[in-house]
């Protein structure tokens, strides 16, 4: 396991510290912990990321929008 630095208000961090203190766990497992959530909550966004030319069609679509193109929501297929 690596070592990493953050960055956190203090107010966080005394709070962060006094929920380690009250549970009987160390910062470190909390932090893990928290990564794990986020993970879980962004499974999809990583699943789409790695669909073939997902990011490049929404790259593609954006500019088409800039642009004044694209359609309105009530042009789209259900």
């Amino acid at each position: 396991m690596r070592t990493t630095t953050l960055r956190l208000p203090d107010q966080k961090l005394k709070l962060l510290k006094a929920i380690a203190g009250f549970e009987g766990s160390s910062m470190s497992k909390i932090f893990e912990h928290m990564t794990d959530e986020y993970i879980l909550r962004h499974r999809e966004t990583m699943e789409l990321l790695n669909v073939p030319r997902f990011v490049q069609e929404c790259r593609a679509g954006y500019e088409e929008v800039k642009k004044g193109g694209g359609k309105r929501l009530d042009e789209l297929d259900d």
